[in-house]
This record gives C-alpha cells, sequence and structure tokens, in this order.
C-alpha cells in the first residue's frame, strides 16, 4: 500500500440515502477535527446514486450515476457503501478490494452471505474490510469481539439487534394490545417499514446473528445458518403469560458454543464443541438486563472466560447512528492508509460446526388449555418422561368445566421439546395447546 504521507485521503461513497446524507454531512461539518484524528484531509471524491436529481442535499457535481468508474478511478482511495442488498454492492466491492482501496460497508445482508469471498479479497490485495455499521447501528459491538476481546473466550452473544421488532414487543407489553395492532401503530410511527417482512420474519436479525457468531467463535458462519423465526405468531396472551411468570417477550439473536453429540446424537461432554446460531421470540426473566431494553434501541449481552458478562447498549438503527459507526470506521481505515497500517483480517481458524436447531439445548415455555379432571397433570407429566424432558416448573389453575396448565421444562434438544409439544396436542384431555415459546436468559 502506498504512503498517504500528507495526502488527502479520498472518499468514494455508493449510496447516499438516509445514512449516506448524514455521512457526507459529518465529513464536512467535522473536516478539521478528522484531519486532526487521521493525519491528512478526508476529501469526498464522489458519490454514486442512482437518480442525481433526487439528491439536491449533496453537490451535484460530486454526484455520478457510474458506479464502476467511481469505484475505478486512480482518484479514489476508500470506498464506502451504503446501498445494501447483495448486487451490485458485492461486485463493486470486490472490484476495489482487488484493487487494493480499503472499503467500509454497512451492508449486513453481503456479509452474512459472502463475508469469507470478501474477506479472501482484501487479504490478497492488503486493503482494509471494515463493517461495524452492519450490525447495532452506533453501538461499539463489532470491534470489541473482533479486536477487544481476541485474546479471551467468548462462550456466548445473547441479544436484541432489531429495532422494529423490539418497538412492536414493547409495546404489546405495554399495552395489552395485539401483534397486528402494535405493527399498524409501529408503520404509523416510521418504525416500521411499509413492507415489514425483513424485520418481522427475523431475516435482519439472522443476517446479523451471523456475523456476530462468525466474528465470535472464529467460524464462517451464513445466513443459512442461522435457525429464524419471526414474531407475526406472539399473541397478547403469550405477553400476559410471560407477565404472568416475570418474565417478558423479546425477539434474541443467539449464538452460542454447544457440546457436539456422537454418532447416536447422544451429547456427551467429550464429543466437541460446535456452536448455535438463532433467531426466534423467548421469554426473559425481567431481572435480565435485556428485559429493560424497550421501543427501538438495540442490546447485546456478551459472556466471555476472562471477562465476564458485558452489555452494549444504543441506537441500532437510523441515519446519524448509523452514519456515526460508518466514520468511525472511516476513520480507522484513513489512518492504516496515511501511516501504512493494516487492520485485522479474518479470523475463521476454528471452523467450529454450526449445530442443527433440532440438536440445540433449549428450553420451553407451553401454555395448554385442559380439562379439570383427576389425572390430566399425571398423563401430560406421561409425555414429557417419554421423550425424556425434565418439567422445571407447573401452574394449574382451574375453571368451571377446564384449566389451564403452564409448564416450564429444563433443557432438553429442540426436537424433543418440539415432540413432546406434538403429543401433548393430541391427548384427549388436552383442548388446545395455547401456546408455546422458548425461555432464555436463566438457569434452573
Amino acid at each position: 500500500m502506498a504512503s498517504h504521507e500528507g495526502k488527502p485521503i479520498r472518499v468514494a461513497l455508493l449510496g447516499c440515502g438516509t445514512v449516506g446524507t448524514e455521512v457526507v454531512r459529518l465529513l464536512t461539518d467535522q473536516a478539521a477535527d478528522l484531519t486532526a484524528r487521521v493525519g491528512a484531509p478526508v476529501q469526498v471524491a464522489g458519490i454514486a446514486v442512482r437518480r442525481p436529481n433526487k439528491h439536491r442535499e449533496v453537490p451535484a457535481e460530486l454526484l455520478t450515476t457510474d458506479a464502476e468508474a467511481l469505484v475505478a478511478s486512480d482518484d479514489v482511495d476508500v470506498i464506502v457503501e451504503v446501498i445494501g442488498g447483495i448486487e451490485p454492492a458485492r461486485t463493486l466491492l470486490l472490484s476495489a478490494l482487488r484493487a487494493g482501496k480499503s472499503v467500509v460497508t454497512a451492508n449486513k445482508a453481503l456479509l452474512a452471505e459472502h463475508s469469507a469471498e470478501l474477506f479472501e479479497a482484501s487479504d490478497a490485495s492488503g486493503a482494509d474490510l471494515y463493517f461495524e455499521a452492519a450490525v447495532a447501528g452506533a453501538i461499539p459491538l463489532l470491534r470489541p469481539l473482533r479486536e477487544s476481546l481476541a485474546g479471551d473466550r467468548i462462550t456466548r452473544v445473547m441479544g436484541i439487534v432489531n429495532g422494529t421488532t423490539n418497538f412492536i414487543l414493547s409495546g404489546m407489553d405495554s399495552t395489552g394490545a395485539s401483534y397486528a395492532e402494535t405493527l399498524e401503530e409501529a408503520t404509523r410511527l416510521g418504525y416500521a417499514e411499509a413492507d415489514p417482512t425483513a424485520d418481522v420474519d427475523g431475516f435482519d436479525a439472522a443476517s446479523k446473528a451471523a456475523i456476530l457468531a462468525s466474528l465470535a467463535f472464529h467460524s464462517r458462519v451464513t445466513a443459512a445458518d442461522v435457525h429464524r423465526e419471526g414474531i407475526a405468531s406472539v399473541s397478547a396472551a403469550d405477553i400476559a403469560a410471560a407477565k404472568a411468570l416475570g418474565r417478558t417477550v423479546k425477539l434474541l439473536a443467539i449464538c452460542e458454543r454447544v457440546p457436539i453429540g456422537g454418532a447416536d446424537d447422544q451429547t456427551t461432554a467429550d464429543d466437541g464443541e460446535g456452536i448455535s446460531v438463532r433467531v426466534h421470540p423467548a421469554m426473559i426473566p425481567t431481572s435480565h438486563p435485556l428485559a429493560s431494553v424497550h421501543g427501538a434501541f438495540n442490546a447485546v449481552f456478551v459472556e466471555a472466560d476472562a471477562a465476564g458478562e458485558m452489555m452494549f447498549y444504543g441506537q441500532g438503527a437510523g441515519g446519524a447512528p448509523t452514519a456515526s459507526a460508518v466514520l468511525g470506521d472511516l476513520v480507522a481505515v484513513a489512518r492504516n492508509r496515511v501511516h501504512r497500517g493494516r487492520g485485522p483480517r479474518e479470523s475463521a481458524y476454528a471452523a467450529l460446526p454450526v449445530r442443527p436447531m433440532g440438536q440445540t439445548p433449549t428450553r420451553y415455555h407451553i401454555s395448554l388449555d385442559v380439562a379439570d379432571r383427576a389425572g390430566v397433570l399425571s398423563q401430560v407429566a406421561a409425555v414429557f418422561a417419554e421423550h425424556d424432558v425434565s418439567i422445571a416448573a407447573v401452574r394449574q389453575e382451574g375453571r368451571v368445566d377446564d384449566a389451564s396448565l403452564v409448564i416450564v421444562t429444563h433443557a432438553a434438544t429442540d426436537a424433543a421439546l418440539r415432540s413432546t409439544v406434538d403429543k401433548i396436542g393430541g391427548l384427549p384431555v388436552v383442548r388446545e395447546v395455547v401456546s408455546v415459546m422458548r425461555v432464555e436468559g436463566e438457569e434452573i
């Protein structure tokens, strides 16, 4: 990499939407401070957009519709990508990295699918690849996992990484409203997109979980490896049941080390180690730090052998917060170019296998509508015993003709728990399986 001592660092932006506009504003408003922090001026060389006439907030002379030419320009040192999606972002960033240009991206979907390819191009040319803004907006999270905790052994990462779903679940908890009603309110207030599928069905969180697991466990994990469930099936009754047990419901991204079972699928401590990566709604105790994260905020709880427990909390989305993370990366790569340094490379040496969801240890909260007569509990308990699932707690409330039965299990494989619920639903004494939800964040 050529030395840039005394020379401006020239930056090209791909995209100029909400985040890109904020990046340009910050580069302009903080030009003097950024020069002092980097050791050289940081200048915008050009901005690639699809419709230049839609971007009157930036100087017209910087705008171009030819992103390929801008990336290939000899006048550009760093590419900042905020257009999102897989293509053309993938092709453009690979071209930039192969040409030795540093890359800063906020593209979670691209990283969750093609990070290996991007890192290989980065390694081959010696160019930096930074992506703090891809997960949890302004919250400094990826760099601590990638650098600050590089000497520790991370055992678990669990967090709220999607603001839209957290806003909806928080609203359901505080008002008692249904999912549909709260989604409508979130859309009206601008917290949910007109098409909220990526958020409410868990796709956004799954991409972020793949990135978190890759960094935390030094293994390549893609979005396809992540078990994903959304929040559309969460009912007001689920929220009320959680409250009755001193819990709340959150959509969680969970990445953790788990033991790997032998050929007979019976897990033992000596069979080795893998990782579980999943996104789904879960009940957590109100005493857990994540339970107090409300509205559109994000928070991630990290557990490590030496460092212990840590939580990272803040604004997980929005133009200014995300632009803050982009600027932080931009300062880092610009400093490296000025001082001929190099950022961290991919660390995937561990290559831990991702354990299928069915083999992952989980716990369930199960609510049943049952006949109010003697022997019901013993019949239900017999099904749990048959599937080798241990019951941690039971609560039964009788009514005139029927009763409700709430059961919380100890940890068992998810497949065993699902099979248990399926068989219980067929018992003559069970009128309805009212709700089934996983339980996280507590040990019994």
